[in-house]
């Protein structure tokens, strides 16, 4: 038979595995007195070390860094995007504008004018259809705006419909502007500079050159009547956006 006699518990530390108790039994097996030691740890919490301090805030450092450089090419990436849509151009201000309802995407590059309508200010938008800084049609001269414009053409320009497009918006153009726009064809250049005139006729290459006071020659070749037309629309605003 065995029986526990008494018990005693003795402490001492250890610096790895915490506080170390010693429990000592003194037990009776079969009449005889035995005296049984046991050993056991209290396992201590662990501070926060300095290596772990800094692991953590390195770990939260990286975080921000990460986010600050999402928000960067997010922003970097809205710039380019609307650089590419809206640009400048001889002073004028456009912007990219897609028609995606057919099919291809029609790109047209829109501007705009102040305007008096209903007696209030407003924008009236102008759309081109060419790009005006991909324009090889050459401007020789300068541009003087007068309230009265004469076109005469030698030509019909049809060209698939592109002259029936290029002769309603620089008419809307100079109308919008004040400008009293008629076809004559028997009227010629002005040399007192009474109206503006405007002459469209066929040419080995397509280009615009002042021949008078407010005369200008429209040439165009291979049906680029709006690539003419609207050169003279770009120069136009131009003018206005310096004049006001």
């Amino acid at each position: 038979m065995v029986k526990r006699k008494k018990s005693k518990k003795k402490i001492s530390s250890n610096k790895k595995k915490g506080k170390k108790f010693y429990e000592i039994f003194e037990i009776i097996k079969k009449g005889k007195e035995k005296i049984v030691k046991v050993e056991s740890f209290e396992n201590k919490e662990k501070k926060p070390v300095k290596k772990q301090i800094s692991n953590e805030n390195r770990i939260l450092r990286n975080i921000f860094i990460f986010i600050g450089i999402l928000v960067i090419l997010s922003l970097i990436g809205y710039l380019v995007i609307n650089n590419i849509r809206n640009f400048e151009y001889q002073g004028v201000n456009f912007e990219t504008v897609n028609f995606c309802d057919k099919k291809p995407c029609l790109i047209l590059y829109q501007t705009s004018l102040p305007v008096i309508y209903d007696g209030k200010k407003a924008d009236y938008n102008f759309y081109l259809r060419k790009d005006p800084r991909k324009s090889n049609v050459t401007f020789k001269g300068e541009l003087n705006l007068i309230p009265k414009m004469v076109i005469n053409s030698t030509e019909d320009f049809n060209c698939n419909g592109d002259g029936i497009i290029a002769m309603a918006n620089l008419v809307k153009l100079y109308s919008v502007i004040g400008s009293k726009v008629i076809k004559n064809k028997t009227l010629e250049c002005d040399s007192s500079g009474n109206y503006m005139f405007l002459q469209i006729q066929k040419g080995n290459k397509t280009s615009i050159e002042q021949f008078g006071t407010a005369c200008y020659n429209l040439k165009v070749n291979n049906c680029e009547i709006l690539e003419s037309t609207e050169k003279f629309m770009t120069e136009t605003f131009s003018k206005i956006n310096k004049l006001m």
